[in-house]
């Protein structure tokens, strides 16, 4: 019974994020008059649908996905098919201004990022207050620390905090900086760079374990100034919402560009490894298991902005190619970079089903 309903929420959660993803591409469509033939939620067989005044929309058996059917888009083998032999040029995606086309493409993208602001939001407003916090400027630091021992100074603003399996941020916040480092995995230093006498100052520090805190520390300190709890309401909760957003963006952008660098491939989960945390995330109540929607929701945004041909930013790409270009890539060099795309992504499919697997059975 707890598997089964593990794989209605599993499936409650990827169909969400989908949907939202694909209605921004819906909806962006329509603005610009390109026809849509059909919407749907799910893949697979038909279990309902209704006609609006041009497009069908649809409720499929396999809750796993989604997606718009759209005159010109022929990127997705997927897809509904559509007949676009008798709609003039200009209702098609491919026959629109390049730059319509580009907000058509990140129109997905974004909704993502609103999905995942509308649930912090909420998050914070249930919880009825917010921490909020000045700039990471060091007030205090212990005797013998490691941040003493690598000659971190009292006043110091820290500017980036950069991990050797290649994440890293510019916390703009005393916060930022401490929910950054409590993801520390104990594997070599934190390479900061410090604002000092308006000069940037390189500092390698090597943490230690601290068992009561259960994390690993550095020794330093921050005024009690530079912690504010805020009472939150409906006025209010959105910008916190909008701001913790932006954060666990770039901390999902920094972990991605790190693979660019060879690095934290090992980290990657695929669809078992969030079957596995969303299991987990239930087991603890709904605001985890919407916390985890929300993170996913955001790195489903970030992984379509990666500019391989079969996400959103890679036809970004192609667009933006042949805009300076000045013609269409052929038909040839089109099925080129999107075959080269389809075995990269085949690749890390079969690498993070790899690791997730790996993970289950305790190796």
């Amino acid at each position: 019974m707890e598997i089964l309903r593990n794989l209605i929420l599993f499936a409650i959660l990827l169909s969400v994020i989908v949907s939202i993803h694909e209605f921004g591409h819906l909806v962006a469509a329509k603005f610009f008059n390109v026809y849509c033939q059909e919407y749907s939620i799910g893949m697979g067989p038909k279990l309902f649908s209704f006609k609006g005044k041009e497009t069908e929309y649809s409720l499929r058996a396999l809750p796993l996905g989604g997606f718009v059917a759209m005159a010109g888009d022929s990127d997705n083998s997927l897809e509904t098919k559509v007949d676009d032999s008798n709609l003039p040029a200009e209702r098609t995606l491919t026959g629109i201004a390049k730059w319509k086309r580009v907000i058509v493409m990140f129109a997905g993208i974004f909704m993502n990022i609103v999905l995942a602001i509308l649930i912090y939001s909420l998050i914070i407003l249930h919880s009825g207050t917010y921490v909020v916090s000045s700039k990471p400027e060091i007030t205090l630091i212990q005797e013998n620390s490691p941040a003493a021992i690598a000659g971190l100074k009292q006043g110091d603003i820290v500017t980036n905090v950069a991990f050797e399996n290649g994440l890293s941020i510019s916390p703009e916040s005393y916060m930022e900086l401490i929910q950054f480092t409590s993801a520390y995995d104990g594997n070599g230093p934190w390479n900061l760079t410090v604002l000092r006498n308006n000069e940037y100052v390189e500092v390698k520090v090597n943490p230690e374990y601290d068992a009561e805190e259960n994390r690993y520390l550095i020794g330093i300190g921050f005024s009690n100034a530079a912690v504010e709890t805020v009472d939150v309401n409906i006025f209010n909760c959105f910008k916190y919402g909008f701001e913790y957003t932006f954060f666990i963006l770039k901390l999902t952008w920094s972990s991605f560009m790190s693979l660019f660098k060879g690095m934290n491939l090992n980290s990657l989960s695929g669809p078992v490894g969030i079957y596995s945390t969303v299991s987990e995330a239930a087991s603890l109540g709904p605001e985890y298991y919407f916390q985890l929607m929300a993170m996913i929701s955001v790195n489903v945004g970030v992984v379509n902005a990666l500019p391989l041909p079969i996400f959103d930013g890679g036809r970004v790409l192609i667009v933006l190619i042949e805009a300076i270009i000045r013609r269409p890539l052929s038909q040839k060099a089109q099925n080129l970079v999107m075959s080269a795309s389809m075995i990269v992504l085949l690749f890390l499919i079969i690498f993070v089903t790899y690791n997730d697997i790996f993970r289950l059975i305790g190796g």
